[in-house]
């Protein structure tokens, strides 16, 4: 009897990682304007991670939230973690070139 539950349970905790992915995926214009508008994030640095990814930190300093985004090339974005108490850097720590 009890076999059965136990592999009812495993199947139905290995497809709650591929639900939970499809959730934080979408066009990536959607989920800037979602972090724009719902969250006040901006854009603060990213970079490419090999030729096939682009990841992007989102951050919002009145807010003290941020969201780390990734992009594939056919342009769907998921957001690979959030988190709040944002801390920016301190001004003489900021890369050269970026504007405060």
């Amino acid at each position: 009897m009890r076999l059965p539950f136990a592999l009812a349970a495993l199947v139905s905790g290995l497809a709650l990682p591929a639900i939970a992915e499809t959730e934080h995926c979408a066009p990536r214009d959607l989920i800037v304007e979602r972090l724009q508008t719902g969250y006040g994030e901006v854009f603060s640095g990213g970079g490419l991670q090999g030729e096939d990814a682009v990841f992007e930190v989102w951050v919002s300093e009145e807010k003290r939230t941020w969201t780390i985004l990734m992009t594939l090339p056919e342009g769907m974005s998921c957001i690979m973690a959030t988190g709040t108490d944002w801390v920016p850097p301190p001004a003489t720590q900021r890369a050269r070139g970026v504007k405060s």
